[in-house]
């Protein structure tokens, strides 16, 4: 089957590939909000062990997917080899710092604000703050198809592929994390779904935009993956971590986080 994809996938243009893979990611967390039609509720341990496992995927996924290929294809040695990659994560963790106060969103506890003051409501905060978690996300996926379509050699679609099914994996926890607390809260199972699957409606658009980027300007490729890397690694350290401490689950937490770190790194070498 990943094989059948990956024939496929390389016989299409890489931007419309990118599309079709960031779509999947999107559906995971639809499948993950419609969790909203069976349960009101779910304990807040198994939400922090799913939380734990997100933060597992992406910080595993920055490495093995985005920052050793940045390493690999850039060129010179020692601390020239190096820069582009340190260049492009400092980078994108300015990105990511930047929308966080800018940017007014809700954490998932709905005690904690951030950015801006807005007159918005706590549902469409709360939407906002997965969202942020969800443009690295669609970017990482998107200029990974964009390096195979400047073929650089790094770049293959198998590993574009590979990173998309463990985005799409750790989607799942966070399409839960958004539309139970809105259940919770007395919102209809419906409007719950909606906005919970909308927090990833980014991801295409981001993929899209990052593939197209990378496809006519193929120096910064590089620069694009650790980018990518370093806005996911910024949303794993202020946002999933401090979340997964909040009640007395700190332990589910963690191995949630080591479970999450052994499924990526075992896609990436075995299926990338």
């Amino acid at each position: 089957m990943f094989e059948e994809i990956i024939n496929y996938l390389e016989r299409i243009d890489p931007v419309w590939a990118a599309l079709l893979a960031t779509t999947f990611t999107w559906f995971v967390t639809a499948a993950g909000a419609s969790f909203v039609f069976f349960f009101k509720t779910m304990n807040r341990a198994v939400l922090d062990g799913m939380l734990g496992f997100t933060g597992g995927v992406m910080v595993a996924a920055s490495y093995w997917s985005l920052l050793a290929p940045a390493i690999e294809m850039s060129k010179g040695e020692g601390f020239q080899k190096v820069l582009p990659a340190a260049v492009g994560f400092l980078l994108g963790a300015l990105f990511l710092f930047a929308l966080d106060k800018t940017l007014p969103h809700l954490h998932i506890n709905f005690q904690e604000t951030e950015g801006m003051k807005s007159p918005w409501q706590r549902t469409t905060l709360l939407v906002l703050a997965i969202t942020l978690h969800n443009i690295p996300e669609g970017l990482a996926v998107g200029v990974l198809f964009g390096g195979v379509a400047a073929g650089i050699p790094e770049a293959s679609i198998a590993g574009a592929v590979t990173l998309a099914i463990g985005i799409g994996i750790q989607n799942f926890p966070e399409g839960i994390a958004v539309s139970m607390p809105l259940r919770r809260m007395g919102m209809s199972r419906r409007k719950s779904f909606m906005y919970g699957q909308s927090s990833a409606l980014v991801e295409p658009i981001a993929g899209v935009l990052g593939a197209v980027a990378v496809t006519f300007f193929t120096p910064i490729l590089p620069y694009a993956l650790a980018f990518a890397a370093g806005a996911m690694i910024f949303v794993v350290v202020e946002e999933v971590i401090p979340e997964t401490q909040q009640d007395k689950n700190t332990d589910i937490a963690t191995l949630g986080f080591i479970g999450g770190f052994i499924v990526m790194m075992s896609l990436d070498v075995a299926l990338g």
